[in-house]
């Protein structure tokens, strides 16, 4: 077999497993429908996708510790099994400790293979367009987060064959899926590169104390709020101002992923031609836009029209701040990766505040949280290294 193909035999699968990580933002269009069967208040909600995220605070630096002592594709294996189990639950009980239970290990397995599915991708992709395939994994993650909106939805008005299980017809879905990119990465052989040297977890810790690495931390805590918190509040937004049904609203979660899906699709190939400095403020000067449309406007048309913005806005975030954080430390990446995806905690701060907020004073208080971390990137621009 050649080079290229056999690049691509080792690419395909690893591509595989960014569509399963995918999984994990069905819990944004999972949390409104968990809402409307047990009758729960806002607040009640945003703690499942809260939830989700708090374990990516107590899992990622370990992660970054094991991947140096069992390798990145075995910790990606492990972290794809904890997802299925994850997914297996809600298959059989729908009630919400069964859904807690469920939600907290899609959070673990997630936590475990954001950390080590992403320095695994620098051990398949040749030359340096680490940000370029980082968005390409970003938008095969994507097209798993906009159509569990729609196989939900599917599933809820019985329009798939769901054996009773309505819109939770999406986790057996997942779960095969899941099954086959565990068979397919451990039969895929990678070379690894030299494990980081062994490291303790206040040694991974002390990273933040270089102000550069904080920045990319906090940038990622935003990035993952927003992304959270876009794809949670968008339906309540419509059903507030327009009275629409969940159903009908649901809609604007997929809307949200289809544009993340070609901003991440674009961005793949638009970092190859231009600044990530440039590209970077563009995309968040957009999301800046769009908070402003979606606080002063209660037309349908707008309000699709922003949450795209957000989508496409912030479908290449992560990728730059991940790529320039491994990119300042080359030689601590294990490390650096864990910190980056302890980061993704945002989504556990991030949908806690705006539930308070919109309980408070309606949506408009959740997409003022939001407008906030989007302020924050603003900043952050400024400090993106020239690539």
């Amino acid at each position: 077999m050649s080079k290229q193909g056999s690049f691509v035999m080792r690419l395909i699968p690893v591509m595989f497993c960014f569509f399963s990580m995918g999984f994990v933002d069905l819990v944004g269009i999972a949390s409104n429908y968990v809402k409307s069967d047990l009758y729960l208040t806002d607040a009640q909600a945003n703690l499942f996708p809260s939830l989700v995220f708090f374990w990516f605070l107590i899992f990622s630096v370990p992660t970054g510790m094991l991947m140096n002592r069992i390798g990145r594709k075995n910790t990606v294996i492990l972290s794809l099994i904890v997802t299925l189990v994850s997914l297996f639950i809600p298959i059989f009980a729908d009630g919400y400790l069964p859904m807690l239970v469920s939600f907290s290990l899609l959070g673990i397995g997630n936590a475990l293979m954001q950390t080590s599915l992403n320095p695994l991708l620098s051990n398949v992709i040749l030359g340096n367009q680490m940000a370029s395939a980082l968005t390409f994994g970003q938008f095969v993650k994507a097209i798993a987060s906009f159509l569990a909106p729609y196989i939900a939805m599917w599933g809820a008005t019985n329009m798939l064959p769901n054996f009773g299980l309505g819109w939770r017809i999406l986790f057996p879905m997942y779960f095969i899926i899941g099954m086959l990119a565990v068979v397919w990465l451990a039969l895929t052989p990678i070379k690894e590169e030299k494990a980081d040297k062994s490291s303790g977890f206040m040694d991974c810790i002390r990273l933040l104390g270089n102000p550069f690495i904080l920045l990319c931390f906090l940038g990622i805590m935003c990035h993952v709020g927003i992304d959270v918190g876009a794809n949670t509040t968008a339906p309540k937004i419509l059903m507030e101002r327009l009275g629409m049904t969940l159903n009908e609203a649901g809609f604007a979660t997929s809307l949200y992923f289809i544009f993340r899906t070609a901003g991440c699709f674009m961005g793949a190939f638009i970092l190859r031609r231009i600044s990530s400095r440039v590209f970077f403020a563009f995309s968040v000067v957009v999301m800046l836009l769009a908070m402003v449309g979606l606080l002063s406007s209660a037309s349908q048309t707008i309000i699709y029209i922003c949450i795209g913005m957000i989508g496409f806005g912030n479908s290449n975030v992560f990728s730059i701040i991940f790529a320039q954080a491994l990119g300042s430390q080359p030689y601590k990446k294990n490390e650096v990766s864990g910190l980056m995806i302890m980061g993704l905690f945002g989504g556990t701060v991030f949908p806690l505040a705006m539930g308070v907020a919109s309980d408070a004073i309606g949506q408009n208080g959740a997409v003022v949280v939001m407008t906030i971390g989007v302020a924050y990137l603003l900043f952050y621009t400024l400090k993106i290294k020239k690539s």
